[in-house]
């Protein structure tokens, strides 16, 4: 029996085999929960298709498109999800973007459509998709995110990514208060540093991710498998008492000075 055995859920954000989500794609399965993966375009569903039957019951795992930019994508979803398993447990939210050159030099020199962007990819979609869970959550379930410590301190070339992940740190207490009465939990793990393609577009990034291997009280960096471990948990009922929280998977980065 696997901690998720019987339940169902959506992860938003499967790239390739080093992303976050996929870490958490593959301990999810490996615990027994039913999945959806979603894809933007033709490339990422191609991409995502080949990880899929290196999954626990690839056979059950649906792969469909969904662009959380486009309500209309999101609301097609979430029906087709409706038909196929009559309800929701879980979703795991890990869509996050930003255009690269505000993620080097001063943040100061944002530009405003890179602003809108970053905080409306990153953070309000979270809030898009949980809008649209709920009606299939009648019997409660649990919502995740991903976010990171540069939400909390200022991370170099981190940039306009903190203020979005700030934004969304928010979006998890005010859902988690809405949501709540409906025995609906919302929360976010905040990872440490994880060498994933994305994160190498961040200037300065390899440093900072050996630097965090140095000084880490376990004295190493964050895998995806720790931080899917700790998603399935959080995805499973013996979570049911945590809500509106941060859980740091970081090998203890977050509790050092500067």
């Amino acid at each position: 029996m696997g901690l998720l055995d019987g339940k169902y859920g959506i992860i938003y954000g499967v790239r390739n085999e080093r992303s976050i989500c996929w870490g958490c794609a593959q301990s999810m399965a490996r615990e027994g929960a039913r999945l959806v993966l979603t894809f933007l375009g033709e490339r990422e569903q191609r991409d995502v298709q080949k990880l899929v039957p290196s999954l626990h019951n690839s056979e059950t795992v649906l792969v469909e498109p969904c662009d959380l930019t486009m309500p209309d994508q999101i609301e097609a979803l979430h029906e087709k999800v409706g038909r196929e398993f009559g309800r929701l447990d879980f979703i795991l939210h890990g869509a996050a973007f930003a255009h690269k050159s505000d993620l080097a030099g001063r943040f100061m020199n944002t530009s405003s459509e890179g602003f809108n962007d970053a905080l409306s990819i990153s953070a309000y979609t979270f809030t898009a998709v949980s809008r649209a869970a709920e009606p299939l959550m009648q019997a409660g379930g649990s919502i995740l995110t991903l976010t990171y410590l540069g939400a909390e301190r200022v991370i170099p070339a981190y940039n306009i990514m903190g203020v979005a992940k700030a934004a969304l740190e928010s979006s998890v207490r005010y859902l988690a208060a809405d949501l709540g009465p409906q025995n609906i939990r919302v929360n976010a793990i905040s990872a440490g540093p994880t060498m994933t393609l994305s994160a190498r577009g961040i200037s300065g990034f390899v440093d900072h991710y050996a630097r965090a291997r140095e000084n880490a009280p376990l004295r190493r960096n964050t895998t995806i498998d720790e931080v899917g471990d700790v998603a399935a948990f959080m995805a499973s009922d013996l979570s049911r008492g945590i809500t509106g929280d941060i859980i740091f998977v970081d090998n203890g980065v977050h509790i050092l000075g500067a």
